[in-house]
């Protein structure tokens, strides 16, 4: 019997990476949207992480009829008044296009601003679409701690090299994938949608 098939709705290889170990154990086949037909981004226009995750859940599953799992997430610093936030990704824009160069954009900011707090949190918003389109589970995961002055790893992507999660000494990226998952905001996310996942999953036919 033909495996049930789940659509990760990103084509960011560290995601997916991340999200397929998570869910490595469910007897499903697990796609990302690179290995399908091409089809059209979605912007990512609303105003936070829920909605956007939202928005990419339902238009990928729409679009491929296939249930379909998708997050937003993003990197929020006390210092620059909780920024990058939604716009993590595309923070620095064309100037800061590689997160090497956004990393460094937003270590010299934060010294620019004269604060003295090296607060910072990663937030993660998922939702979970099926074959239609519809919005049928969602959840959040938050984790805090604090930037380090400079970039410390070679595991993760994105800011985990400059993010110091509370009550560690590691930053993100030099954390194992197993160690980062059962702590991150993506992985605090995902562990509370998993059961719902499974329920889902288990009833199609």
């Amino acid at each position: 019997m033909e495996k049930r098939k789940l659509l990760l709705g990103t084509t960011n290889k560290g995601k997916i990476a991340e999200l397929a170990e998570m869910l490595g154990d469910m007897d499903v086949e697990i796609l990302s949207l690179d290995q399908l037909a091409p089809v059209a981004e979605v912007a990512e226009t609303g105003s936070t992480f829920a909605e956007n995750a939202r928005l990419k859940a339902a238009a990928y599953a729409s679009a491929f009829q296939l249930p379909t799992l998708a997050d937003d997430s993003g990197f929020e610093v006390e210092a620059l008044d909780w920024r990058p936030g939604v716009f993590s990704a595309r923070y620095g824009g064309d100037a800061a296009p590689t997160f090497p160069e956004k990393i460094e954009l937003l270590l010299s900011e934060m010294k620019a601003s004269g604060g003295g707090s090296r607060a910072a949190r990663f937030k993660c918003a998922v939702a979970f679409a099926s074959a239609d389109g519809k919005i049928v589970a969602e959840t959040e995961g938050t984790v805090t701690g604090n930037v380090v002055e400079s970039p410390r790893g070679n595991n993760g992507f994105g800011y985990d090299p400059i993010f110091v999660p509370d009550g560690l000494v590691h930053t993100f990226a030099e954390l194992s994938s197993a160690e980062k998952a059962s702590l991150s905001h993506r992985g605090r996310a995902l562990l509370q949608i998993i059961p719902y996942l499974r329920t889902f999953l288990g009833n199609l036919t």
